[in-house]
């Protein structure tokens, strides 16, 4: 079978709104062989990338600060998250995207990026894979106050912190973006700053 243990598949458009989202229902096969229709819905946001800049001999990275409206919803105080830099694949390309998102974001301009690794971010409920990348910046490389495109209302403060108080950040609560928190802990078991 083409999709393995999964048949009948029936696409309906719920919302086209700021992204799209799609009910399924599909017939999966159980282990016992039987089959059993099923309901799911899947928003499809595009694939996106995630970049922590770092710099290895100051031992600092680059982050950002922004309002993120479903944080507050959810119990965000302020609705602002610390997060890296990161965006929505522009033409499927994750890395002249993240290199363009750097210089929107940061105000660093980056010519080298190195993909770590990529994930499903949340596969119960959205479409979207996640590329990660680490890139190294310099203060000569800074072209540009950042803070985002105005277009896209974005309204982003850059942060420059020492790796470790970015580490502390996490385990304080400071910090509670997956892709972030995800791309540190990856800098500290692969030795990065060693």
């Amino acid at each position: 079978m083409k999709h393995g243990n999964v048949r009948k598949i029936k696409k309906e458009l719920l919302s086209n709104n700021w992204y799209t989202l799609n009910k399924y229902t599909f017939d999966y096969k159980k282990e016992d062989g039987s089959w059993e229709t099923q309901e799911r819905e899947a928003y499809d946001r595009g694939n996106g990338a995630v970049i922590l800049l770092y710099n290895s001999t100051k031992r600092k990275v680059v982050l950002t600060r922004q309002f993120r409206m479903p944080t507050y919803v959810n119990g965000n105080e302020d609705g602002m998250m610390v997060e890296a830099c990161a965006g929505i694949l522009e033409k499927g390309n994750a890395e002249e995207t993240i290199k363009m998102e750097v210089e929107e974001e940061t105000g660093y301009k980056i010519e080298k990026v190195k993909k770590v690794f990529e994930s499903y971010m949340s596969p119960g409920s959205v479409t979207e894979i996640l590329y990660f990348f680490i890139g190294e910046y310099e203060a000569r490389m800074r072209v540009s106050e950042g803070g985002g495109a105005v277009d896209e209302t974005e309204n982003i403060e850059v942060l420059e912190m020492s790796f470790e108080n970015a580490l502390a950040m996490v385990t304080n609560g400071e910090i509670k973006d997956a892709k972030t928190i995800m791309l540190l802990q990856w800098a500290q078991l692969n030795g990065l700053f060693n």
